[in-house]
């Protein structure tokens, strides 16, 4: 393995042999050369000034962006005035009524379901975030709406033609491992704050998913079955209405589920440019350090994302069952939804001719006051002066310290040639000569940006540093679970719905928990991204090591091999590829859930956002956004070895 590796390296190491001499000489051997930056803040500046100067004027905005933003603006408040009208009576009743029919009237899963519903949205309506709740829904109904015809007729596209999915794949590639922020900005630019911003940029980062997994289905249809409809003589678009499309509805469900839960991860997250509901108040909780008002906003999106997920879920579940036959006929098929449709006007009906229409104030509790002081009382008996282990903040700052500090220094005191040498080795080592080439001038593209206060290299190596901790401490418990729920079937049917879970959680929820036990600061940004990207890592290094031959592993026992053995010298190096795999999607989503961390103290790029996008300063934020999706592709490109599945979150 050693030779292949050394003669791929080879040409890279001549090439710089020449080369750093000469970029030394040129430009030194520090940080990124002054000679070497582009001032980007003042254009994108004008240009911002030049939109808003125009905005009313010019016919791109007159006769497309402002039809555009007009129509966002008016579903949205549509959607939110018909829920807000209909009241909290059949609102609740019609979500309970949809569920248990999704689940199966006649079923105990459907049963089940409903009570998830109804104590999710009673929960909503306790906590005072009712009306946060319905502005969070309405807003995602629209998304989802959109991005799900968006991203269907995308993948049709992809699904059946090969030339469209070769140029549609690397844009969904990119798309993927752009963090959230990443997508707000250009769209603040164009249509200014508000809702409008929110509900496209929802739009444009919950659409992939659905465009991925269409296609996947597709494409995956049985040629046998194919073979056969069209030996009866039917056209190519019988044959997609009656063979393709019904077997490709499982991928399509699934892709619906990511889209939905992508799309409330990003509604969270897009209360910063206005989006209102329940995200603005995490936000403005967040911004306050009020652990009470963020956790009781918190929670009805963790109820709403369980809610969502298994909704979605179950008929996914029941799609792959098959049609039931069992049981009285008014609990199938068109006239269960009949039964369902009926019921659930009578009783909604019913509920608003006895109820008010708003949720009653004296049925709300606030949890506020009492979480606040069960922190308060965490922070001076538990954060820190503990003996022996010394406290949550205690370690916090010992990480910020210890590890943080010097891991930032270090890469701020690497010279310049030598972090793309890295850079490009590490690539050309993962994925060969283009992603090498993709990796170096992402990189250099991050030197290149510079701001009125000089480049944006030291903050995007600030946010390196956080992501390189962060990636460490997600490998090693990921991998260490992951073996042991591997090796142990008992621990891994505990972790699956803790895994369950934390998958559905949008980015913006990690957040309540790190302030609490740490307090802000780049270390509750680290611990964030370590609990954001650890299911994913998990999973995959479960199944990697799970699909590893088992008469491979039957041979290793039969001579004598300890279990430490089959693990380090068959396990791991034939599940390798997933391992890598998991490698890249912690380092993905480790990047992502940092500059999230931004909103609590992790500084770097992920403040140069959000400081951009609170103060108007578009220069700032849009150019720290290109510097996030370039560092990503660095990122990305040195650790992707393998193929990413289709719909990987």
């Amino acid at each position: 393995m050693r030779h292949p590796l050394l003669r791929r390296l080879l040409p890279l190491g001549a090439a710089a042999l020449v080369l750093v001499p000469l970029a030394a000489a040129l430009w030194g051997s520090g940080t990124w050369p002054t000679a070497l930056t582009v001032d980007v803040q003042s254009p994108l500046d004008d240009v911002y000034g030049w939109i808003v100067g125009n905005r009313d004027t010019h016919p791109v905005f007159l006769y497309f962006l402002l039809h555009l933003s007009n129509w966002s603006e008016g579903s949205v408040a549509w959607m939110t005035g018909l829920l807000e009208g209909v009241g909290w009576f059949p609102v609740t009743v019609a979500a309970v009524l949809l569920s248990w029919r999704i689940g199966g009237l006649r079923d105990r899963r459907g049963l089940k379901l409903a009570g998830v519903t109804l104590a999710a949205f009673a929960a909503c309506g306790v906590l005072g975030m009712w009306q946060a709740t319905m502005e969070t829904l309405a807003l995602m109904a629209v998304a989802v709406t959109v991005a799900a015809a968006v991203g269907g007729l995308l993948g049709l596209g992809a699904g059946l033609s090969d030339r469209f999915e070769r140029i549609l794949r690397p844009a969904l590639d990119t798309m993927q491992i752009m963090p959230a922020f990443a997508y707000l900005l250009p769209l603040v630019l164009l249509f200014d704050i508000g809702v409008p911003s929110a509900l496209i940029a929802t739009i444009i980062y919950a659409a992939p998913p659905m465009a991925r997994l269409t296609a996947l289905g597709l494409r995956g249809a049985d040629p046998s079955v194919m073979e056969a409809v069209a030996s009866l003589g039917t056209g190519p678009v019988q044959r997609l209405l009656t063979a393709r499309l019904p077997l490709a509805r499982k991928e399509i469900l699934l892709g619906l589920n990511q889209t939905i839960m992508m799309a409330l991860s990003m509604v969270t997250i897009a209360s910063v440019i206005g989006a209102g509901g329940l995200g603005e108040e995490v936000f403005r909780a967040l911004s306050t350090v009020d652990v009470g008002g963020a956790l009781a906003a918190g929670i009805p999106i963790v109820l709403l994302a369980v809610w969502l997920d298994r909704v979605t879920s179950a008929a996914g579940e029941r799609l792959g069952e098959g049609a039931a036959t069992s049981g009285p006929r008014w609990l199938h098929g068109l006239r269960a939804w009949t039964v369902t449709a009926v019921s659930g006007v009578a009783l909604g009906v019913t509920g608003w001719l006895l109820l008010i229409a708003e949720w009653p104030q004296t049925w709300e509790v606030d949890i506020a006051p009492p979480v606040n002081a069960a922190v308060d009382w965490f922070t001076g008996h538990l954060a820190e002066g503990v003996p022996v282990v010394g406290g949550t903040r205690a370690w916090a700052d010992g990480f910020t310290v210890g590890v943080l500090n010097p891991l930032r220094d270090g890469l701020t005191a690497t010279p310049w040639w030598l972090l793309l040498l890295l850079a490009a080795g590490c690539a050309l080592l993962a994925g060969g000569w283009g992603a090498m080439c993709t990796a170096v001038l992402a990189m250099a593209g991050v030197g290149v940006l510079a701001v009125s206060d000089g480049s944006l290299w030291n903050h995007s190596l600030d946010t390196l540093s956080q992501a390189v901790a962060g990636v460490v401490v997600t490998l090693v418990l990921g991998f260490a679970i992951g073996v042991a729920a591997a090796r142990m079937p008992l621990l891994e049917r505990i972790l699956r719905p803790v895994l369950d879970t934390m998958q559905t959680l949008p980015q913006f929820i990690y957040l309540i928990p790190v302030v609490a036990l740490f307090n802000v600061g780049r270390a509750a940004a680290v611990a964030a991204a370590v609990l954001y990207a650890l299911p994913a890592v998990v999973r995959i290094t479960v199944q990697g090591l799970r699909q590893v031959d088992s008469a491979t592993l039957e041979a290793a026992r039969s001579m004598g091999a300890s279990t430490f053995q089959q693990i380090r010298q068959v396990q791991l190096p034939l599940a390798r590829p997933a391992l890598m795999l998991a490698l890249n999607q912690g380092v993905v989503l480790v990047l992502a859930m940092v500059i999230v961390g931004g909103f609590v103290g992790s500084g770097a790029l992920g403040y140069d956002v959000v400081y951009g996008l609170q103060k108007s300063q578009l220069g700032v934020g849009l150019s720290a956004g290109v510097a996030i999706v370039l560092l990503g592709l660095v990122l990305d490109r040195t650790t992707q070895r393998t193929g990413r599945p289709a719909g990987t979150r």
